[in-house]
């Protein structure tokens, strides 16, 4: 059948808006999912891209692809895996063609409450409370251990600073903290493939609405310096903020980062003598060891864009709606931009943060990407009337925490007899992160 706004069938029975094949419909299947002559990919399977072994150490196979497959066809997952640093900021920044969609989306709970994470009174909140915790927190978690002359730096340091400083940046009660805690951490974690996972994600999202409701009434009529009193304060035209728009705040906020990157931090600098010794040696070098963990050890692995309409990308036909994993850990490691992309080097010169459109950064710094935090140069120039950004803000946490820890520590080595740590997802799709790392040393 034709005419205006009706549909036809096409030869495989697939329905087609007509007049809309190239635009808002769909092409037929073999258009753009079937396999040519000079596509294949013989050098690797999509079951590799989610096994245990993937998850433990994606790198080699992300190589694979890299080299081999820049925009390889998942069948498996139904998706594209976008591996190049040219490509991945492309995709990154072209908001005409591809779009990022939320967390409560992908959590399905879209719809639950409303994202207030940009407003000015929000960035603040977390910017001036982490900036204020950091030392303090950082110090008591070392006094914590320090007398014991060992640790485990992934679970006692990072996942612990990571988690007080959201506590602190809600300004949570002692009494209450361990139950909010856990239910950030379902919370997050919910983000996932696993329906089980996911349904559990759901639930603390209805948990912590109720948990946190009698502190926005509280800090609604006493305000405070923390995020509950930002939210609290709002004034939003569709209504006063709710239980659920603060819970879905603190859903699409990232969580990942500044765990996993303290944590891969430190797995770097206790496993390379050399690159250590360049830190010890002066504190300066530490900020340029935070952002060659954000090269080299991501622990964002690839963040997902989706097609708004169908359209024609590195020589495939992405239908509407199509996702693309973009893959930070594959772009950092780009031979083509970063000289030795596999090693961890402090203060690498080689070549400054690049974005798709050929702007350098004006402080000449190496870069990667972290999905996470967003772009590093969003605001170069950060006006007055606005926080630094979050990779900022981030990067600036973990430079304060580790100073922290050198000051404090002296030869932080891993400790003896135990086998060589390393990073990995616990589940596929989860932040890659070291999450043992016991070490030994001496108090100054």
């Amino acid at each position: 059948m034709t005419g205006s706004g009706l549909t036809v069938i096409g030869a495989n029975g697939v329905a087609i808006p007509e007049g809309t094949r190239g635009d808002a419909g769909f092409r037929t299947y073999e258009v753009f999912q079937r396999e040519r002559v000079g596509q294949s990919t013989a050098k690797i399977k999509p079951a590799q891209l989610v096994s245990r072994e993937f998850a433990d150490d994606p790198y080699p196979l992300l190589a694979i692809l890299r080299e081999n497959y820049p925009c390889y066809r998942d069948w498996l997952n139904n998706c594209f895996w976008i591996t190049r640093y040219n490509d991945v900021t492309s995709v990154f920044t072209d908001d005409a063609n591809f779009e990022t969609r939320s967390k409560a989306w992908r959590l399905g709970i879209e719809g639950f409450g409303r994202d207030l994470r940009a407003a000015l009174p929000v960035l603040a909140a977390q910017a001036n409370a982490w900036d204020a915790s950091v030392g303090r927190l950082a110090e008591a978690a070392i006094a914590d251990f320090a007398a014991r002359g060992e640790a485990d730096l992934a679970t006692e340091f990072a996942a612990r600073l990571n988690m007080q400083l959201w506590l602190a940046m809600l300004d949570v009660p002692e009494e209450s903290a361990p139950q909010v805690a856990a239910l950030l951490w379902r919370l997050h974690r919910g983000v996932s493939w696993d329906p089980r996972v996911r349904l559990d994600g759901i639930a603390a999202a209805q948990e912590l609405a109720a948990e946190l409701a009698p502190l926005l009434e509280v800090r609604r009529q006493v305000p405070g310096g923390d995020l509950i009193s930002a939210v609290a304060g709002l004034e939003l035209a569709d209504g006063p903020a709710q239980p659920k728009d603060l819970v879905a705040t603190l859903l699409e906020m990232d969580f990942e980062t500044l765990h996993g990157a303290l944590a891969n931090l430190w797995l770097a600098l206790v496993t390379d003598a050399e690159e250590f010794e360049k830190v010890r040696g002066d504190l300066w070098y530490v900020k340029l060891a935070v952002l060659e963990t954000f090269r080299h050890s991501t622990p964002v692995i690839a963040a997902p864009r989706f097609a708004r309409h169908e359209v024609e990308r590195f020589g495939r036909l992405i239908p509407r709606g199509g996702l693309l994993l973009c893959s930070a850990a594959a772009a950092n490691r780009d031979p083509r931009i970063f000289a030795n992309p596999d090693r961890f080097i402090v203060g690498r010169k080689d070549i400054c943060h690049r974005e798709a459109r050929g702007q350098y950064r004006a402080d000449g710094l190496a870069m990667g990407m972290t999905p996470g935090l967003g772009p590093p140069t969003e605001h170069p120039a950060v006006p007055e009337d606005r926080p630094r950004s979050l990779y900022a803000l981030t990067r600036d946490v973990l430079v304060a925490a580790s100073k922290t820890l050198l000051e404090a520590l002296d030869d932080v080595a891993l400790a003896d007899g135990v086998e060589r740590p390393r990073a990995s997802c616990r589940r596929i799709g989860e932040m890659h992160a070291c999450w043992r790392l016991p070490v030994r040393f001496r108090t100054r």
